[in-house]
């Protein structure tokens, strides 16, 4: 009692805060900070994933996300009447993430994991009535069409977003970069409309663009193991792009089926050489929390 302790797979001994004096600064920080938001205590988290750790696919939005839906269902149990909506959960998820980080943060993890399926993402932070707009682009159909036409592939390097991040910020305030981020914007856009159309070649096309793009405004994101998945996938007849700010983490791919099936045979090789790589199980989830 008075007490809360969080593990995870990777940290099985844990930490343990008194309820009045949890560290919001040190590990689970972010995860602390959720469960002092509903005022709980005497309980035990237990973190299980099933990527690898610093593998920039937003498992700790992901997580978070998970947290607070988890703790909304007890708060129902101990008959407080507050019920919180999908977008309750966004917002608080992102708030939580940032300011334990210290800002910077986005809120494209937290709302995938909240929503799951195949959206495009409209962010309006001027209104904050509504900062995001959510567009789904495919439905459980064309989510299994998608299914087929990825791949995603972890390359065992350890991946750091935050001083990455930081830089890439000052050199788009301060114009260097900022021409060409909005180039890059161009291209989420029309890589939205070929995802809703299923047009998968066009989507390639986009992919293949938006990287090229990024090699001259980001070169520190590319790495010779990252570098290497991407020109294969390429070679394969697919398009591919890092996650996060990539410097390591993983690689994701997008292409035909049969494209698809050839890279995966071309990944497969490259990343036996890599200790800790590997390819990652991934489909379309249609509900995301529930």
């Amino acid at each position: 009692p008075g007490r809360v302790r969080i593990t995870s797979e990777g940290f099985p001994e844990g930490v343990t805060h008194k309820n009045k004096e949890m560290d919001l600064t040190g590990t689970f920080a972010m995860f602390f900070a959720a469960v002092n938001y509903f005022g709980f205590s005497g309980i035990e988290v237990k973190i299980s994933s099933g990527s690898p750790v610093k593998s920039a696919l937003g498992g700790s939005s992901t997580a978070i996300t998970a947290l607070i839906k988890a703790l909304s269902k007890l708060e129902r149990h101990t008959n407080v009447q507050r019920s919180l909506s999908k977008r309750d959960i966004l917002t608080l998820g992102y708030h939580l993430e940032d300011g334990i980080s210290g800002g910077n943060c986005g809120m494209q993890d937290q709302a995938a994991a909240v929503y799951g399926g195949v959206n495009g993402w409209y962010w309006n932070h001027g209104n904050s009535r509504s900062p995001v707009t959510r567009e789904p682009l495919l439905d459980r159909s064309g989510m299994k069409l998608l299914t087929e036409r990825i791949l995603v592939a972890y390359s065992g390097i350890w991946h750091v977003s935050a001083t990455t991040n930081r830089i890439w910020l000052d050199n788009f305030l301060s114009g260097k970069t900022r021409e060409s981020w909005l180039d890059a914007n161009d291209i989420a856009g029309s890589l939205i409309s070929a995802v809703k159309s299923m047009e998968w070649k066009e989507a390639v096309r986009c992919i293949r663009e938006e990287i090229r793009i990024r090699r001259k405004i980001t070169p520190d994101a590319f790495i010779p193991e990252t570098s290497n998945l991407i020109k294969d996938a390429e070679y394969s007849g697919c398009g591919a792009r890092f996650t996060g700010a990539g410097a390591g983490g993983s690689v994701w791919a997008i292409g035909e089926p049969g494209d698809i099936n050839k890279l995966k045979k071309r990944w497969g090789k490259s990343l036996s050489q890599i200790k800790g790589a590997c390819i990652l199980p991934c489909a379309v989830d249609p509900r995301g929390v529930f």
